[in-house]
C-alpha cells in the first residue's frame, strides 16, 4: 500500500511517500519538502495570519503536485503544535481542507507523543523493554514511557526549538541575558518530569526529530570521546559552544542545515536540562518518529 504522510509541522510542510504493508517496515519513497517556520506568521493575538494561511495551503498544493504522478492510494495529512495552538485553527483547517481538498486533522500532544512512542517502539523491540521517548519539536516536545506499545505515561509540553527560540533568545550571538533566562525557565518547566517519572530507571532512553539527529551528530564529530549515542558529558561541552556562535558560525559547523541553525541552541538546552533532569547519562537515536508511528497505526488498522 502506498501512503502519503503529510505533516504539516512548526517549522517544515513535509509530504512523506511510503510504501507499507502490515508485518513489514514503512518503506520511504520519496520526500516533498517545503520550509515555512510557522511561528513567524502568528499575530498579536496568537492567530495564523492571512499570509501565514496562504503559505500553508500553497505550500501543502505544492508537495501534493510533486508526487501526484506516484499514484498515493490514501492520504494521510495532519497538523501538530503550530497550527493546534493557534486561537484561528478551525478556521485554517476548514480553509485548508476545502482550497487543497484534503483531510487535515489536527492532533493532540498525546497523540503525537503516542505515535512517536510507538515507531520507537517498533523500532528498538520489545527487547529495549521500559523504554523512554523524548521528541523535540519546533513548536513542542513530547514525551512518553512504557513497556509496550502504548505508552503508560505521555505529555506534551510547549518547549519546542522554534517556539523558545522566538520567545527568549534575541541576538546574534545570543545575550547572555536571553540565554539565562531561558535556562531558568527550563528549569522551572521540566522539573516535574522528575516526579512523574520517578520509576523509570533511566538507563533506557531514546530520542527521535531532527534536532536529536543534529546533536548526536555534532556529538558525534567533535566529541567522539563520549561514544556513539548522545550523552550528558557530549552535551555539557556542545551547548557553550554552540550559544557562543551565531548564527552563520553554527551554519558552518558539519551536520547544522540551514534550516535547523536558528533554532538548535534552543534544542540543545532543551536536551540538556532533560537529560540532568531525568537523570539521563546518554540517550539512542531512533530514525523513525511521528510519521513513520501514524504509518504503522495506520497498517494495523486496516487489518482490523
Amino acid at each position: 500500500m502506498r501512503l502519503g504522510v503529510l505533516d504539516v509541522g512548526s517549522n517544515t510542510i513535509h509530504l512523506q511517500v511510503i510504501d507499507g504493508y502490515l508485518g513489514g517496515p514503512p518503506i520511504p519513497n520519496s520526500s516533498h519538502k517545503s520550509i515555512i517556520r510557522l511561528t513567524e506568521y502568528l499575530d498579536e493575538a496568537g492567530s495564523i495570519t492571512e499570509i501565514g494561511v496562504d503559505r500553508i495551503t500553497d505550500a501543502i498544493a505544492a508537495n501534493i503536485k510533486s508526487a501526484e504522478h506516484l499514484e498515493i492510494d490514501e492520504l494521510l495529512a495532519f497538523a501538530t503544535s503550530a497550527i493546534r495552538e493557534a486561537n484561528n485553527s478551525d478556521e485554517v483547517i476548514a480553509h485548508v481542507n476545502k482550497t487543497c481538498n484534503i483531510d487535515l486533522q489536527v492532533l493532540s500532544g498525546e497523540e503525537e507523543a503516542r505515535f512517536t512512542f510507538l515507531a520507537a517502539r517498533r523500532w528498538l523491540g520489545w527487547s529495549s523493554g521500559d523504554l523512554l521517548v523524548l521528541d523535540i519539536g519546533g513548536g513542542s516536545l513530547e514525551i512518553a514511557r512504557g513497556a509496550e506499545e502504548d505508552p503508560v505515561f505521555k505529555t506534551s509540553m510547549q518547549l519546542g526549538a522554534g517556539r523558545l527560540t522566538r520567545t527568549f533568545l534575541k541576538g546574534d550571538p545570543f545575550t547572555s541575558k536571553s540565554l539565562k533566562a531561558l535556562e531558568e525557565y527550563l528549569e522551572v518547566k521540566i522539573d516535574p518530569l522528575a516526579a512523574s517519572l520517578s520509576t523509570f530507571e533511566k538507563d533506557n532512553a531514546a530520542g527521535t526529530s531532527k534536532t536529536f539527529r543534529t546533536l548526536a551528530k555534532l556529538s558525534q564529530n567533535y566529541y567522539p570521546k563520549f561514544g556513539p549515542h548522545l550523552t550528558l558529558n557530549a552535551l555539557e561541552e556542545l551547548v557553550p559552544k554552540l550559544q557562543a556562535l551565531n548564527v552563520d558560525g553554527r551554519m558552518e559547523l558539519q551536520s547544522v542545515s540551514a534550516e535547523r541553525a536558528p533554532q538548535i541552541v534552543a534544542g540543545a538546552m532543551v536536551a540538556r536540562q532533560l537529560m540532568q533532569t531525568l537523570e539521563l547519562k546518554e540517550i539512542r537515536i531512533c530514525p523513525w518518529a511521528l510519521r513513520e508511528g501514524i504509518v504503522l497505526h495506520r497498517l494495523d488498522w486496516i487489518e482490523r
